[in-house]
């Protein structure tokens, strides 16, 4: 009979111990998939800045990050107030419209890492300096985008054209929010 009751020990000792290795490797298996997670958001990731190219006459959008960034909604504002296209922005900066300039779509759009888009371009250097010296301190800019994995950042630059001041300008946020139709910039 003793024999058996020592059988029965070794059982439930190797039961604990197989338990034990079992929880083990799930936790590892979990910790695993976490790390793998950051790993792919990293390989995703966009960041978009803005600003003046000055030999080019032109405001350019860039993503210098290292996924595509998906355009939500996009906001162009002068003295705060949102515009809804360029000729607007122009117009509100008492700014006559050149017979040519370049413009190119930034809301919606999927930028691939390195890419620039060239959302405004002058063909004249005296009128790109007068729309620089009006927007310098007029103009403000929100973009919403997202990752391929649907996380997402606002970029807010209350000063897209001139120097850039040395604040954050890109924040994560939960969700793009809603922008009603008046406010959205549809260049």
């Amino acid at each position: 009979m003793r024999a058996s009751g020592t059988t029965r020990n070794w059982d439930a000792v190797a039961a604990v111990v197989a338990a034990l290795v079992g929880l083990l490797a799930l936790l590892v298996s979990g910790y695993t998939a976490f790390v793998q997670r950051q790993q792919v958001r990293a390989m995703v990731w966009p960041w978009l800045v803005a600003g003046n190219n000055d030999l080019e006459h032109s405001i350019e959008v860039l993503n210098k990050g290292a996924g595509p960034a998906i355009v939500r909604s996009a906001q162009v504002f002068v003295d705060g107030k949102p515009q809804r296209s360029w000729d607007d922005v122009l117009d509100a900066l008492d700014i006559a419209k050149p017979r040519h300039f370049q413009q190119s779509t930034i809301n919606p759009n999927v930028l691939t890492p390195g890419e620039r888009v060239t959302i405004i371009k002058f063909p004249e250097e005296d009128i790109w300096r007068r729309f620089r010296a009006a927007a310098t301190d007029r103009v403000g800019m929100n973009i919403c985008f997202c990752s391929s994995l649907d996380d997402c950042w606002m970029y807010s630059d209350q000063r897209p054209v001139g120097y850039k001041i040395t604040t954050q300008l890109v924040t994560p946020i939960d969700a793009c929010p809603r922008i009603p139709d008046a406010e959205v910039f549809n260049n």
